[in-house]
Order: C-alpha cells, then sequence, then structure tokens
C-alpha cells in the first residue's frame, strides 16, 4: 500500500525533513491588512518578526481551506497513493480538524485517516515525523494511527510568551480572563489542556524563573519515564535565550536527545516574538516498527 503523510505548515518541519521523508505540507495563510501570505512560502520566519515589529496592524491567520485540503488529496490520488495520513493543527485551538473530519465523507478518490495533533510546533512535527518513520517501515495506516494515538499521549509541552497580550487579543488563551487584567506584565506558564485549548496554569514574574519552573517539570517528567524522551526547545526569534537554554539543559540532561524548533509565522501571530518553550515526548527516532 502506497502512503502519504500530510501535515499544515503551523507543524514547521525543516525542509530537509520534508524533503528526506516525502512530507506534504499544506501552508496555513498569514493576513496583515489587506495582504494574505502562506506561511513560510511568500512569508520566512524572520520577515515575519521583523514586519510584525514594524507594522502597525497587528497579523492575522485564516486556517487551511477544505479546496487546498482537496486539491492535496486530489494530486496524491493522480500519483497512486492509497491512503493518507494527515496531521493537523490543534482542535483545541482552531475548527479546521472538526471542518476536515465534516468534509472526508466528499472525498471518493482516496482514503484519508485525520489525526488531530493536540498541540502545535515540534509537537505535531515529531508526529509526522513518527508517521513517515512508519510509513517508510511498511506499517499500515491502522498501525499507525494507533502509533501516533500512543506517541501524542506523552507529549508534554509549556511555554512562556513574552507578551501576553497577542494570546488575549486572537482569543487563543482559553482561561484569560482568570489572568488578565493588570497581569499582562507577568510571565505564566502555557500549556494545553485535555480539551487541547492553551491554558495558563502558572505565574511566574519572570522569564527565568518561568524557566525554572517547567525545568522541574521536565526533571520529574525525565525521572519517570519508562521510554526514551526526547526534548525540543522551540523560540520565536528568541536566538539567545534559544542557545543559553541549549547550553543548560544539554549539562543538565546530558542522557537525553535535544532538537530545536521555531515558531514560525502562523502560530507568532499568535504568541509573538520572544517566546519559548519545552516540549518533551516519547522519541520518535527510538520507536519500535517492529511487530
Amino acid at each position: 500500500m502506497k502512503i502519504a503523510v500530510v501535515t499544515d505548515s503551523a507543524s514547521y518541519l525543516t525542509p530537509k525533513q520534508i524533503t528526506d521523508h516525502n512530507i506534504h505540507v499544506v501552508p496555513i495563510t498569514v493576513i496583515f491588512g489587506q495582504q494574505t501570505y502562506l506561511d513560510n512560502v511568500e512569508i520566512t520566519t524572520s520577515e515575519f518578526y521583523q514586519r510584525l515589529k514594524t507594522d502597525p496592524q497587528m497579523p492575522t491567520t485564516t486556517q487551511v481551506t477544505l479546496g487546498q485540503m482537496q486539491t492535496m488529496y486530489d494530486q496524491l490520488a493522480a500519483e497512486d497513493y492509497d491512503a493518507v495520513i494527515s496531521i493537523h493543527l490543534s482542535s483545541g485551538i482552531t475548527t479546521f480538524y472538526s471542518n476536515l473530519v465534516n468534509y472526508l465523507p466528499n472525498v471518493k478518490n482516496i482514503k484519508v485517516y485525520p489525526f488531530d495533533s493536540r498541540i502545535a510546533s515540534a509537537g505535531e512535527a515529531d508526529l509526522v515525523m513518527l508517521a513517515a518513520k512508519l510509513v517508510e517501515a511498511g506499517r499500515s495506516p491502522e498501525e499507525i494511527m494507533r502509533a501516533l494515538t500512543h506517541l501524542r499521549d506523552t507529549i508534554d509541552a509549556y511555554f512562556v510568551v513574552d507578551d501576553l497580550s497577542h494570546l488575549v487579543r486572537t482569543g487563543r488563551l482559553s482561561n484569560a480572563s482568570s489572568i488578565v487584567g493588570g497581569l499582562l506584565r507577568i510571565k505564566p506558564i502555557l500549556t494545553f489542556n485535555d480539551q487541547a485549548q492553551i491554558v495558563a496554569i502558572e505565574k511566574e514574574r519572570t522569564m527565568r524563573r518561568a524557566y525554572q519552573r517547567i525545568k522541574q517539570k521536565l526533571q520529574a517528567a525525565y525521572d519517570q519515564a519508562d521510554y526514551p524522551l526526547r526534548l525540543t526547545i522551540i523560540d520565536a526569534n528568541n536566538q539567545q535565550l534559544q542557545e543559553d537554554w541549549s547550553a543548560d539543559l544539554e549539562k543538565r540532561f546530558p542522557q537525553i536527545k535535544i532538537a530545536h524548533s521555531e515558531i514560525g509565522p502562523v502560530i507568532g501571530v499568535h504568541v509573538g516574538a520572544g517566546t519559548m518553550a519545552l516540549l518533551w515526548d516519547y522519541d520518535w527516532e527510538q520507536w519500535p516498527v517492529s511487530n
């Protein structure tokens, strides 16, 4: 069976990952005023953050259209693929996934297996990379979907925004009313809840204190995990902190595989520049592929 892996641009895979593993990416759209840009196709990450700094109009996003998805599925069917593993941005922060599931009965020329990542950025990317690994190993779509569910259950992500107002403005912070007011200057620790929504769970006064608290959570996860962990350090145009956190974590956790990722334009619209995150999960590179 010939199986394709499809995702959206919120996964922020590298060009090498996409090419080496034959992954198909559908770009999400970023909007500045009346101008629209396909994420990391018509606007790069560096261009986005430069414009975010200088443009008086705050950007917005619009989700992938069902027309874009149909075009992708048609293309794959024409290339003689039999099935698609379609992995997408968290249903807790966009209605795209539910819209796609409702639309899929209209897709007649190829079998589509939709998967809700319930996360974004590196977490979504890890799921995509595991799917690609298992496709290459000859696993069936059903086996891949079960593995994706198991991997998703191991994902933990915590992040700190430099400016909370972006999440409040775009409505992506589910419990905003409980912390907003005079507290926009704090550095709350954010995560995804059981409904795959972004929520603030703890309040810290500085990025440094937030980082130390997240590191404690990583230590607890490492102490309890009975599988190989993969840690990804994620930044939104914050190279210095990326380097500082990397050096510290490599020294503190030499046994953990450490990767790096970026927050590109679409997610950057909602979290703003300066955001930092740590995400850990079962290391997909060490996922067993045999029965």
